[in-house]
């Protein structure tokens, strides 16, 4: 009999967890699988073809995804592509106050990920 009641308050718990909303979030600031890959790639293409390397790569982004949200990483990897762009589109990516300012935190984001990983 107790094992029953003890049965239904646990479902019970779970269902008001589930129903408003307090079940266990998510991982903070997680980036989607693609980002990551792009990243790591990226910075392999940058730093070398080995093993070792693909390790710190991916503790970089494993830094830069615990210091900033995916939108604003999201926002500072357009700037950065669209700031080879030629003409009037590139210079306002260049140029803006603004976009520098996301580029700094961006920046910074890397810098740790640099101390701590590689």
């Amino acid at each position: 009999m107790k094992r029953a009641a003890s049965r239904v308050a646990g479902l019970a718990a779970g269902v008001i967890f589930v129903t408003f909303g307090l079940a266990l979030p998510a991982t903070a600031n997680d980036y989607p699988t693609e980002a990551r890959v792009d990243y790591v790639l990226g910075c392999m293409a940058a730093n070398g073809q080995d093993y070792l390397v693909m390790q710190k790569c991916s503790c970089s982004i494993d830094v830069i995804a615990d210091l900033l949200s995916y939108d604003d990483y999201e926002a500072a990897e357009t700037v950065l592509r669209m700031r080879d762009r030629r003409g009037e589109l590139g210079v306002m990516f260049r140029t803006s106050p603004a976009l520098e300012e996301r580029m700094q935190s961006f920046r910074m984001a890397q810098a740790e990920a640099d101390l701590r990983c590689f």
